[in-house]
């Protein structure tokens, strides 16, 4: 069965079953849920433990062997199987099919798989997992959910920030310091911990306690963007900057996106579903609800216009010609990356003639006017 992650402790409270799936990207937050499920192993008498490591020539037979015998000194077996790659192959997924049709009640079993693609999820071998045991999925932290996480951890030790205005600006800062960093934000919520004392947080004390430790994501520009949160992009590209972030990837990735939104502003144009469009260019997650509001806002000629800047940019980041702002108007500046605030704010930002024209109102009818009340 599925089991959401809020609503593990609660299942383990109730017993445990034979055999569990965690699988996800967010690591400090599978490694949360996989350590709660090693404690309740151990209270419930698996003291021997096991780990395998899938890697090429991986003898799946040894597996198997574990899962079905018994331990050296009579004791209950934990059974751990890593598969980084998530990907089994052939005999790993029969050999996955038979451990879940044999659960045995002195063996717990235990795989850690990362982030599954939704066919994964439907595969025979997945299938059989999920419906022998538990499968734990470990969704990340949506930038937008983050200051109320943090606000939630700060809770489970005794510490919350002020009211108001004041706690929020207290969240927002500790998200904008960590973004892209879940482990890291977890070290600094633990690290206020120490620091003060159970209570509420001031501003002050969370601006002085908490590291700019942002681990900032190239592929998250696009979020950026869309959402339109000109603060949010400069941040980003200064943070990228300073990482030492290839000019070039974060090239590409802002002129994916512009090409993604012409695409599907030319599909709604000729009358496609925008449901469809969003499918049909891979557009899911939180880009699919902001792909909407950026729409209305650019227009498909600041779109094409974005295009060939980027186009000049490309020649500017690989060296191939300089910044020569000033002898044309829509030449890139002399910093490659002021260029590529610059492409990217044409999304986020619009120039008021670049922005998408708005319809305008439409017609009272004759019939609409007569039942006007006077």
């Amino acid at each position: 069965m599925q089991l959401r992650p809020d609503a593990l402790e609660t299942h383990l409270a109730k017993g445990l079953a034979g055999l569990y799936v965690v699988y996800g990207d967010e690591h400090l937050l599978a490694q949360e849920a996989s350590d709660r499920i090693r404690a309740a192993a151990r209270a419930a008498g698996f003291t021997d433990r096991s780990v395998f490591t899938v890697e090429r020539g991986f003898d799946w037979s040894s597996l198997l062997g574990a899962s079905q015998s018994m331990s050296l000194f009579g004791d209950r077996q934990l059974v751990e199987l890593r598969i980084p790659s998530g990907k089994p192959g052939k005999e790993g997924a029969d050999a996955l099919k038979a451990l879940a049709a044999a659960v045995n009640d002195d063996v717990l079993t235990m795989i850690t798989l990362p982030r599954l693609d939704a066919a994964t999820q439907k595969s025979a071998w997945f299938t059989a997992l999920a419906e022998a045991g538990v499968a734990l999925k470990i969704d990340p932290v949506e930038r937008a959910q983050l200051p109320n996480w943090v606000g939630q951890r700060l809770a489970a030790q005794g510490q919350r920030v002020a009211a108001g205005e004041e706690g929020r600006r207290a969240l927002a800062f500790i998200a904008e310091r960590v973004e892209g960093n879940l482990l890291a934000a977890h070290q600094e919520i633990q690290k206020l911990g120490l620091l003060y004392p159970s209570g509420t947080l001031s501003f002050d004390q969370v601006q002085d306690a908490v590291l700019n430790v942002a681990r900032y994501d190239v592929f998250k520009l696009n979020e950026a963007m869309l959402a339109g949160d000109v603060g949010r992009l400069a941040r980003m590209l200064d943070g990228l900057r300073g990482e030492g972030e290839a000019a070039v990837l974060v090239l590409w990735a802002v002129v994916e996106e512009v090409r993604t939104l012409l695409r599907i502003k030319r599909g709604v144009a000729a009358g496609k579903p925008l449901a469809m469009l969003t499918r049909e260019n891979r557009v899911w997650g939180p880009r699919e609800r902001l792909i909407g509001p950026a729409l209305s806002r650019v227009s498909e000629a600041a779109l094409e216009k974005a295009l060939a800047l980027a186009a000049k940019l490309d020649r500017q980041v690989k060296g191939l010609s300089g910044g020569t702002r000033g002898k044309h108007r829509d030449d890139p500046p002399p910093d490659p990356w002021d260029g590529l605030f610059e492409l990217a704010m044409t999304v986020a930002a619009p120039r008021p003639s670049e922005a998408a024209p708005v319809p305008p109102p439409r017609p009272r009818t004759p019939a609409a006017s007569a039942r006007r009340p006077v």
